[in-house]
This record gives structure tokens, sequence and C-alpha cells, in this order.
């Protein structure tokens, strides 16, 4: 009965409208947002380190307790969504780490911005956890991988704003200005925010029609579930196992790309934005073609786990040529060779973070998903202190590169040996904590 009249709204798309299209829009929005807070720092990088004598382990320390407290902030978050649903748990979270975002502006040292990032990481930590909520409310499983795709692409559209606008802001009103101006864009998100989200039957302006198609999947009623009994289910640990190993390439991309491009190729606060904004250009196609991909899949018949599985195969490929990058003789092909990795990583996670959704009952999802961040933020830890070692002791990107390049291969062998038949979780007993 549900795939019927799931079928039947479907075929009537034009006259459901497309309410759940323009949450995913704002969803969209604050991950740019997010991003563009959290990556200010790493184009201002080169600069600071110029500046303040900062050494590339002192870096790497700033990165790993930013690592560490978006971990235990990823925890916090998803039993909080969980509890408070994703319009307040947005609010708080973002009002936390604009506060903290914008104190950037008082430090200096690495220890400073290392207290600052705690901050700024507890509160950002509930961008994915609230997101992944709204989207496992406003859409049904045929559609979830792609408006993650799309939402998850904030992360792209984040890092190709960040070095066009940071470095004019940085160049007219000092670095302290790039975090002020930046901060203050958050503001204007959370007054929409808190008026136009609803949950689906709360909205005013959902229409029958787009209500039963969100709807087609059976819904369950809220049990809460404790972490212990989470993590004793296959697909919880093959969801956090996934998120391990994926995780902290993105995070080195992020984080070090700038210094990357200033150190192998010389540029700097005026010249390495077109290059990050191609990086990253490409990126956004990957997040998107990856989630429209499963759901092709899905819409041809294809079941759940293989259509996820082969998305994240076909992405782990592109990902495989980024090993060659540091030995690029011209800065345009590295552009190109890190673009596809960074696009086969997003599209990678566009599938990977809809797991918890298909896995799982909607009332667990905030949880799963905060496991999996903590275990993601553990596995960036781990690679920020190695990075920032490797660069002290022997100033090459090359032994970075390569584990970037076979991570992905690795980390769908092992979400696949862990969960083969991409089981859901059926029950779980009703168990506070």
């Amino acid at each position: 009965m549900a795939d019927s009249v799931g079928g039947v709204a479907a075929k009537s798309s034009l006259k459901m409208g497309h309410v759940r299209w323009t949450i995913c829009a704002l969803l969209l929005a604050a991950v740019v947002l997010s991003y563009i807070d959290r990556l200010v720092l790493s184009v201002l990088k080169p600069t600071l380190q110029g500046l303040y004598g900062w050494s590339e382990t002192g870096y790497g320390d700033v990165v790993f307790w930013f690592q560490a407290a978006y971990g235990i902030g990823f925890l916090f978050f998803g039993r909080l969504i969980d509890r408070i649903g994703a319009k307040a748990g947005y609010l708080v979270a973002m009002a936390i780490w604009t506060i903290a975002h914008m104190a950037h502006a008082l430090v200096t040292s690495t220890r400073g911005f290392a207290l600052m990032r705690i901050i700024l990481a507890l509160g950002e930590s509930g961008t994915y956890p609230a997101a992944l909520a709204a989207a496992s409310e406003w859409f049904p499983r045929r559609e979830r991988a792609l408006a993650i795709g799309f939402f998850n692409a904030g992360a792209n559209l984040g890092a190709i704003v960040t070095p066009m606008i940071v470095p004019a802001i940085a160049l007219t009103m000092g670095w302290r200005g790039a975090f002020i101006v930046t901060g203050l864009f958050n503001l204007v998100w959370m007054i929409v925010w808190l008026i136009y989200y609803r949950r689906p039957r709360q909205h005013p302006k959902l229409k029958p029609a787009e209500l039963a198609y969100i709807e087609a999947d059976p819904a369950d009623a809220q049990k809460p579930v404790a972490w212990r009994r989470l993590l004793t289910t296959r697909q919880a640990w093959s969801y956090m196992s996934g998120r391990f190993l994926i995780d902290p390439i993105w995070w080195t991309f992020l984080f070090w790309l700038p210094d990357f491009f200033h150190k192998r190729y010389g540029l700097d606060l005026k010249s390495f934005g077109p290059p990050l904004v191609a990086v990253y250009i490409l990126a956004d196609v990957g997040s998107i073609v990856g989630g429209w991909y499963s759901s092709r899949l899905l819409g041809r018949g294809v079941m759940v786990g293989r259509a996820r599985k082969l998305a994240m195969l076909a992405c782990a490929l592109v990902v495989v040529p980024v090993t060659f990058a540091v030995a690029a003789p011209d800065v345009w092909i590295a552009v190109l060779l890190i673009g596809l990795a960074c696009a086969g990583h997003q599209g990678f996670s566009a599938n990977l973070f809809a797991m918890p959704a298909d896995l799982f009952p909607r009332w667990a999802v905030g949880s799963v998903v905060g496991l999996g961040g903590f275990a993601g933020a553990a596995g960036g830890m781990l690679m920020a202190k190695y990075a920032g070692w490797v660069l002290e002791q022997f100033g090459s990107y090359t032994p970075i590169f390569v584990i970037a390049g076979s991570a992905y291969l690795v980390a769908l062998v092992t979400v696949h040996l862990i969960n083969p038949r991409y089981e859901a979780v059926t029950k779980f007993a009703a168990i506070e904590g």
C-alpha cells in the first residue's frame, strides 16, 4: 500500500509541491556556513604561520583538538537531536559555533586557536546529525541519498566560497575581520530556519500529495535506545568503520590543501583561490552524482544495499589517482587529481551517510550518526598528528596522498565485510540511556 501511494505521488510530482526541497536548500545553506567557518583558519594558515611563527606540529595540534572536540560533540548532538529534534538542535549548534568562530579574532597563538577550535567543533558537530535527522523526516528512502548528496555538496560550496571571500576580507580588514564578517552570515540563516522549518505534518505549506509521498515508507513508534545497544549491532559498526577510514582524508584536504599549494607550487593568499575553487567544484559534482547514481539504481529496482555499494565502489575508484598528485609537474594537473579525489569522497560519503536512515528506525538515526561522527573524528585526530609529524620530519606530502588514494577501497571492503547483506535493524528494546 505504501509503495502504491508513493508511486502515485511520485507521478503527480508537479501537483504535490516541493517543500521538501526547500528544506533541503536550507540544509545546504547551513552546511555551506559551517564549512566557511571551519575553513577560514586553513586559508589563513600560511599568513598566520608567517606572522606568529607557528610550527607544523603546532598547527597539527590545532587540527587534532578540533577533531577531538568534534567527535565528542557528535556523540552529544546525536543524542540531543534524537530528543529535541532537528529544528531546535540546529539552532543550538549554530549559536555555539558562531560565538566561538568570531572569538578566534581574540587570539594569536596555536594554543589560543586550539581552545577556540574546541568550542567551534562542539557547535559544528551538530551540523550533520541535525541535517540527517531532518532528511529522514522529509525524504522517503528512494530520494534520501539524493537529498543528502545535495546538501552534502554544501561542504564543497563552503570550500569554494571561503578562498574567494576570505582573502579579500583579510587583505582589506585584516585577518581578524575574516572571522568577524563570516560569523555574521549565520545570524540570517538562524532567523529563516526558526521561521520556516517544521516537521512535515506540521508544515502549513505542505500539500497532502507531498505528505503522502514523504510518508510512503512505514514509520516506527519512537523508543529511546542506549548507545551500548546500538554498539551490539553490526550495522552501527559498519557505518562507524566507514567513517573512521574516510573522514580523515576529507579533513586532511580541508585543513592542509592551501598549505600544500603554497609549499609545492608557491601559491599565496592572493593566488591559491582559483585552484581551491576548482577542486571543490569537482567535489560538488561528485557529491550530487554519487547520490543521484544510487537513487537511479533504486529507481530501476536494484536492492538498497547493492545500489549503495555499487555507487561507493565507483567513487572509491575515482579517488585512487590522487596517489600521484604530489608528483604532478603542474598545479592544474594536481588540481585535477585532487578534485577527482574530493568528488569521489563526496559521492562515497553521500551513500555512506544514507546508511543510518536505511538501516535504523528514524528515532535512532541521530544517535547512529553521532557514533559515526565520533569514529570519523577519531580517525581524523590520528591523521592530524600523522600529517603534522610527516611534514615536520620530511617536508613531503607523498605519504599522506598514498594513504588517501587507498582509503576508500579499504573502507568499502570493511563496510561490506561487516554487513554484507545490508540488513536493517528490525527492532530494539526500549532502553533508556
